[in-house]
């Protein structure tokens, strides 16, 4: 008999350590008043991106190395509507030599439970190289995705 693998729960609030906000725009919607699946990814890296920013005092592209999606997915468990503000958790389960795997969590309104979960693999790179092999993590990058494991 073959064993079906069991998925994770559902992630809380209190699975979560960066939180920042975002808001929804009429825009994001298809023709069927749901969210566009790539507006779920624009927030989920928008997340990542607005943590970084913070951390490191900048932009994170500003730098000779920078990280790259190698990997994302995301899971829906109900739908972030419009006109509202979502709330976005990030935290890291892994660090690398040379790359970071993220959670984020998509919440709105009061409920504790995430509406979506998006998981990605960030890879560093070197931007000076047209090649852009995979470079090890710049300290401050380092620090910054260390202080949101969980």
């Amino acid at each position: 008999m073959t064993e079906v693998p069991t998925r994770s729960p559902r992630p809380t609030r209190a699975d979560f350590v960066h939180w920042s906000t975002a808001t929804t725009r009429w825009a994001d919607l298809d023709g069927f008043g749901h969210m566009n699946n790539a507006t779920y990814f624009e927030l989920i890296d928008t997340a990542i991106d607005l943590h970084l920013q913070e951390a490191i005092g900048g932009a994170a592209d500003s730098i000779d190395t920078i990280g790259v999606f190698a990997e994302v997915s995301c899971r829906f468990f109900r739908e972030v509507g419009y006109p509202a503000p979502v709330d976005l958790g990030v935290r890291v389960d892994r660090v690398g030599r040379t790359s970071v795997s993220y959670r984020v969590g998509l919440f709105q309104g009061d409920d504790d439970d995430a509406a979506a979960e998006g998981r990605v693999v960030v890879v560093y790179v070197d931007n000076t190289d047209p090649a852009r092999p995979a470079t090890p993590l710049p300290a401050a990058i380092r620090a910054a995705v260390e202080a949101l494991m969980r």
